[in-house]
């Protein structure tokens, strides 16, 4: 695919991998879609090495944490770019909280060794297969992830702030 189009590239992943893309979205031109977490590391693998898609740079991998949306309220965000022809996609998986396991992509990319490890750090997102899984910026022994929604976003027990300063 000399030069990449959301229209060729939804072509190629419906052919190789049918009925596992959905939520398909192109929102600036940035192709957007939802997969299973039993397929994306296949649907990574493809992007990564198909001589037709030759998406090679991780741009980012992140976490994030949807409450309300029971039965899958983690996700893991991926961002792919093709730096020959400059195209970017970005594929969600979202994941139950009571089972937040995903496989790891860092032997497709090495580079997502610390990113896995930061979303497990933050968001408790279990990356099976992963080399090193283990906290990176918070402390070992911490039992929460702190970029949960599920804490206030202030200590209730500070007493040396005064509502009124804050418009309460």
């Amino acid at each position: 695919m000399a030069e990449h189009s959301i229209e060729k590239l939804l072509e190629l992943l419906n052919t190789r991998f049918p009925q596992e893309i959905s939520a398909i979205t192109a929102p600036y031109e940035l192709l957007t879609f939802e997969c299973s977490a039993l397929k994306v590391h296949d649907i990574i693998a493809v992007l990564k090495e198909d001589v037709e898609t030759e998406f090679g740079f991780l741009t980012d991998l992140c976490g994030i944490h949807y409450p309300e949306k029971k039965g899958f309220e983690l996700g893991v965000i991926y961002h792919l770019h093709n730096l020959k022809t400059n195209f970017r996609i970005r594929i969600k998986v979202f994941l139950p909280i009571d089972k937040p396991e995903i496989p790891t992509i860092t032997d497709l990319f090495l580079g997502a060794n610390w990113m896995e490890r930061e979303t497990y750090d933050f968001y408790g997102i279990i990356f099976t297969g992963h080399p090193d899984l283990r906290r990176i910026l918070n402390v070992d022994d911490m039992v929460a992830f702190p970029m949960r929604r599920e804490h206030p976003l202030e200590d209730p027990n500070r007493k040396d702030k005064k509502d009124e300063y804050f418009g309460r």
